[in-house]
């Protein structure tokens, strides 16, 4: 049996009754994470252009638009721009030990298709936890070590296959159309990673991509369209293309845990940035915070990281020390341990162009060292260990962190995600906006429709 028809059995056999209350529990936190993000990222510039080029090609539909007010379209256009905007902030949730962000793929079509089909909450639920399943089964038997070598963005490129199972699930597809819709979306499948070159602002687009492709391929192979059932491991295939060390044996593929989910394995990001960049400033910001450290006091910054973060945050130096954007900023560790120094403190307000540009930031970037240590590859992905070193006027700590905040074993609680939801979501939802969808989302599984929920994502733009 090919991998890919043991997706689609595993997909179409999940019921809401096998989904423990720990994964649906899960389930909604990450959910409320995700909808706070896209209504904020759904007025950032880059979501601008989006919007203006869904305007003109989307018919009328019942998927809303995060954030957009009465701006309801068809589901796939829905979840282009939603996982877009959610990826814009560099927020979003990621799968360790996959190395991609499933949030931001999974939840925009979860949401989109679902409107439009009138489903229920708990099959809602049921179909973002397959989604979540096969995004992180795909993505760490790919091993994401080889498809950044390769170029590419696993969250772009294995979350075509994360919207087919999310979609194809609300869309009821039989096994036989689900295999086809695998295929076709591994034929759509693309995310470079050229913009850490440029600064663009290709990155943000991906999730929306692959969750556009998803919904478009199950469609495609509902009305019959063939796609390859060999996609997977086929000569010619995905992972040929995308990986030089495919062990789909080593994950189960195929096979549903409560145990084991991936729902379980996914971290929370509280730093407005890569999320290699999550653990050193942990670090930093716990060290100047707790011993009043100014900017004048610091005489130097060594940070040491696993090999795979080394081009994407720290390489080529000079570049990395000069970001020129806030994308640059977003993928710069010189840049989030300067600001974690000078404004004590890592959100979307530390990360605009103007903040890329100010003396103080710049002259701290020229403190700060980035290093490979072999040593703390060993369990990587499985863990993204840090150390850093910082040297002051008056003395010299180093700290490590195995498991930074965000992690599943060093979790933020409901309450600090609800915090971190009204503080994205502040400027597009009044108070009791928010309260009505913490409130909502909480009791997801209750609905005898999303559309009830949805109502309470438009919201109004207030930026």
């Amino acid at each position: 049996m090919t991998i890919t028809k043991q997706l689609a059995k595993m997909v179409i056999g999940l019921s809401y009754d096998q989904i423990s209350e720990e994964v649906v529990d899960r389930t909604k936190y990450l959910a409320l994470d995700y909808v706070g993000l896209s209504s904020r990222g759904n007025t950032f510039e880059s979501s601008e252009s989006i919007l203006f080029t869904i305007a003109g090609l989307a018919k009328e539909g019942k998927s809303t638009v995060v954030g957009q007010g009465s701006l309801s379209i068809q589901p796939h256009y829905a979840a282009l721009a939603n996982g877009a905007a959610a990826h814009s902030l560099e927020l979003d949730d990621v799968i360790n030990d996959a190395s991609l962000h499933p949030a931001v793929v999974v939840f925009p079509t979860a949401f989109a298709v679902g409107e439009e089909l009138g489903k229920s909450g708990q099959e809602v639920i049921t179909a973002s936890v397959a989604g979540y399943e096969v995004m992180g089964q795909l993505g760490k038997a790919l091993n994401p070590i080889n498809i950044y070598a390769r170029g590419f963005h696993p969250t772009g490129v294995v979350g075509a296959f994360a919207a087919v199972a999310t979609a194809g699930k609300l869309m009821d597809l039989t096994e036989e159309q689900l295999v086809n819709a695998f295929g076709i979306a591994g034929s759509q499948a693309a995310a470079s990673m050229e913009f850490l070159n440029t600064g663009s602002w290709t990155k943000r687009l991906h999730p929306g991509w692959a969750a556009h492709n998803g919904i478009i391929a199950c469609e495609l192979a509902k009305n019959g369209f063939t796609g390859p059932e060999s996609i997977l491991e086929g000569d010619k295939g995905f992972a040929q293309s995308y990986s030089s060390d495919f062990d789909p044996t080593k994950y189960s593929i195929g096979t549903y845990s409560n145990e084991s989910n991936a729902i379980l394995k996914t971290s929370i990001k509280p730093h407005a940035c890569c999320r290699y960049k999550q653990g050193p400033l942990d670090i930093i910001l716990n060290y100047v915070k707790e011993n009043n450290i100014q900017a004048k006091d610091i005489k130097k910054i060594d940070i040491h990281l696993v090999k795979t973060a080394m081009p994407i945050v720290c390489h080529p130096e000079i570049e990395k020390r000069s970001p020129q954007s806030s994308v640059d900023a977003q993928f710069s560790m010189h840049f989030g341990a300067a600001v974690a120094v000078v404004y004590r403190n890592t959100l979307l307000e530390q990360y605009t162009d103007e903040i890329t540009q100010e003396p103080e930031v710049r002259e701290m970037m020229s403190k700060v060292f980035c290093h490979h240590d072999p040593e703390l590859d060993k369990e990587f992905p499985q863990k993204w260990p840090a150390r850093v070193i910082i040297e002051t006027i008056s003395e010299r700590i180093e700290k490590e962190v195995e498991f930074p905040k965000g992690d599943p074993e060093n979790p933020l609680t409901w309450e600090e995600l609800i915090e971190k939801f009204n503080y994205v979501s502040k400027p597009i939802f009044n108070y009791n906006e928010q309260q009505q969808l913490v409130e909502a989302v909480r009791n997801l599984e209750k609905m005898s429709t999303i559309n009830e929920i949805s109502q309470l994502f438009k919201g109004g733009v207030n930026v």
